[in-house]
Parts: structure tokens; C-alpha cells; sequence
């Protein structure tokens, strides 16, 4: 689909990668991007958020370049994108509503299925004044008030009860989970959970060290449910290794809170495998984002390995390194060429030891 991207630049210091995560968010959801308008503003303009000149030239622009839809990088509001609409005369969708549609695309489990509707309809039911123009109130007194509030509210009473049952099932799931949780507890397993940015090579990872098949790509939010598999490792003995949805700087809250099941691996793991994108000039603060949503959920005291994956892009050896209490820290790893997995898999079980658990929180900064 023919698209126009606006970017806007609130004097962020990231900007720059800020910006070239949309366009491979928009290019993941399919978006033919036709042009790129890039709006600079200290503060967002309360009725369109990028003020009247520039709506004005990127109505423009949807003209020239026959764009189907207008992909704005920041989150709007009901109102401004309501605004916005009105003068690109096509749709308008916000950073939120193309993370929700990507993950409507990758979902593949029930689960995770359950989720991105959940999600979809909270995100919805604060916009949905937008969506039935055609049956809005007619002017006029008794006998001519048009049937719009009606269905309005009708579809809003119907989202709702979607909403409970969707919750509901969820719950049932988690329940499921818990139950299971129990049993590797029971059974003294070691769990161990991949987090990280969202194209870090999680999943490839998880496939090197599990021989497992989970589907994995060059792209953002390759994978969304969470695969969990059992694996015998010299020195811990049977593991659980779950692969967990990606991160990305501000993770809109209503998709945190619709994927708490899935999260809730993370939460209760005995250890994290901190997976970084070595080869990323953005690292620091992609590690930055993950480690706020791990705090967001609850996670944020767990012990934590980073491991630097891609470093046969990134030009470095395989290793492990050590802090300051002799705890090991950080493993430098290539999961696509599986070099460093047998320093990863010691580290492993170095945690599993009865003496291995006391500084596993202290992480060193990356050079």
C-alpha cells in the first residue's frame, strides 16, 4: 500500500534511530513508502500535532504522491488523528496502531491471537467516534435524532464484552502456565528465558541452543509467541529455555499489559539471557529499553547474562567475560554461525551451581 510517512523530531537526541525504526516498521507491515516528511517541533500542536502549515503541506504531498494511507511516528491522540483525516481525506495510522497491525500479521498461536485482539479492541474503543460518520446525530428536534449515538454505544457495549471474554481466556491461559511453572519447580528445572530488542537475533539464538525451529528473520517482531523447549546442558542437566516476544523503546503500555501472559516467562525465569544486537550503533539504548520494560513488569531483579550476539558482523571474538565479583557477565556470541554457544551453555550451567548465584545482577557496560 502507498504510503507517506510523517517523522517528527521533538529534539530527541535518538531521533535518527527513532526514525529509521519506522521505516522498517512501516516496510514490516507491508507499506509502499512513496515519500518520508520530516516535521521538527518542540512540543506537539494539541489539534494535529505537527501544526497547520505542516498538515497543509503533507496534504500536499498525499496528493502528489497518491497515497493510500498517512503513517505518523508518534502516537496520536483520538482527536488529532480524527483532525488529520479530515484533511488528508485518507486513513491515518499512528505509531501504536502499526505495532498493533504487525502483530495482528505475526501472531500465529492462540495465544498470542488472543492478545493482539485484546490489544486491537482497547486501542479501538477510544476511537471509535471516528468510525461511524455515516450514521452520525441529524440536526433537528423529536423525531429526527439519527440513529449514530445509538449504534455507537451499541459497539461499544459490544467491545466491551468482547473484551471480558477475551480477558477471561487469557486468565485461563496464564492458569495454564502457572500449573506448569509449578511442575519444573517441583522438578528443580533451571528456567531460562531470551529477552531483548526486537531483532536481536533472539530467536536464532533460541534455535542454536535448543535445535529447535522457530521461525526467525531480518526484520522487527519476526516472532511473537512464546516458544519454550526443554534442553540437556553439561552441568545444569534439563533446562527450560523460553524464546519471549522482542522489546522496542516505548512499547506502547496497552500491548505490555495485553501481553502479560506471554511476559510472565520472563517474570518468573531463574535467569536472563539479555540478547544485544552487538553490531548496533544503538545498543546502549536498546538495552536501556529492554531493561525498563523488564522493570515495568516486574522482572527487573531477576539475574541477567547479556549476550552480544552478530559479532561476526560486528568484528568481535567469541568470549565470556567476568565483573568484578568473578561472575560472568557478558558472552560474546554468533548464533547465526554458532561460534561462543559452548561459553554461553558453561555460563549456563556456572548459574546452576549451588555457589553461582549471589552477584548475578551486576552487568558490565559494553565497550
Amino acid at each position: 500500500m502507498k504510503s507517506l510517512i510523517i517523522s517528527v523530531d521533538l529534539g530527541d537526541p535518538d531521533y535518527t534511530a527513532h526514525a529509521e525504526e519506522f521505516l522498517m516498521l512501516a516496510r514490516g507491515a507491508g507499506a509502499d513508502v512513496a515519500e518520508v516528511l520530516t516535521v521538527r517541533r518542540s512540543r506537539p500542536d494539541a489539534a494535529g500535532f505537527i501544526g497547520s502549515g505542516k498538515i497543509e503541506e503533507a496534504a500536499a504531498l498525499v496528493e502528489a504522491t497518491e497515497a493510500e494511507v498517512v503513517l505518523f511516528d508518534q502516537p496520536l491522540s483520538p482527536a488529532q488523528q480524527r483532525n488529520l483525516e479530515r484533511h488528508f481525506q485518507v486513513r491515518v495510522v499512528d505509531r501504536v496502531a502499526l505495532i498493533l497491525d504487525i502483530f495482528a500479521l505475526r501472531a500465529k498461536s492462540h495465544e498470542g491471537k488472543l492478545q493482539v485482539e485484546l490489544a486491537q479492541l482497547q486501542h479501538l474503543s477510544t476511537r471509535l467516534t471516528r468510525m461511524w460518520t455515516h450514521l452520525e446525530r441529524q440536526r433537528g428536534g423529536i423525531g429526527v435524532r439519527g440513529p449514530g449515538e445509538s449504534q455507537l454505544e451499541t459497539d461499544r457495549r459490544l467491545i466491551g464484552v468482547r473484551v471480558k471474554a477475551l480477558r477471561e481466556r487469557l486468565d485461563r491461559v496464564q492458569r495454564q502456565r502457572l500449573t506448569q511453572r509449578r511442575a519444573r519447580v517441583r522438578g528443580q528445572t533451571l528456567s531460562v528465558s531470551l529477552v531483548g530488542y526486537t531483532n536481536a537475533g533472539k530467536s536464532t539464538l533460541f534455535n542454536a541452543l535448543t535445535r529447535a525451529d522457530a521461525y526467525a528473520a531480518d526484520q522487527l517482531f519476526a516472532t511473537l509467541d512464546t516458544t519454550t523447549r526443554r534442553v540437556w546442558i553439561q552441568g545444569a542437566g534439563q533446562v527450560v529455555v523460553s524464546d519471549t516476544v522482542g522489546f522496542i523503546r516505548s512499547l506502547p503500555p496497552l500491548l505490555v499489559a495485553a501481553f502479560r501472559a506471554t511476559l510472565e516467562e520472563t517474570v518468573h525465569a531463574d535467569l536472563l539471557l539479555h540478547v544485544i544486537d552487538a553490531a548496533s550503533p544503538q545498543r546502549d539504548e536498546q538495552a536501556g529499553a529492554v531493561n525498563q520494560v523488564l522493570k515495568d513488569i516486574g522482572a527487573d531483579d531477576i539475574p541477567q547474562i547479556r549476550v552480544y550476539n552478530k559479532i561476526d558482523t560486528a568484528g568481535y571474538d567469541p568470549r565470556v567475560e567476568r565483573n568484578e565479583h568473578g561472575t560472568i557477565a557478558r558472552v560474546f556470541v554468533s548464533a547465526l554461525q554458532r561460534s561462543g554457544l559452548d561459553g554461553l551453555r558453561q555460563s549456563i550451567a556456572e548459574f546452576g551451581e549451588p555457589t553461582g548465584n549471589n552477584a548475578w545482577n551486576e552487568t558490565v557496560q559494553p565497550e
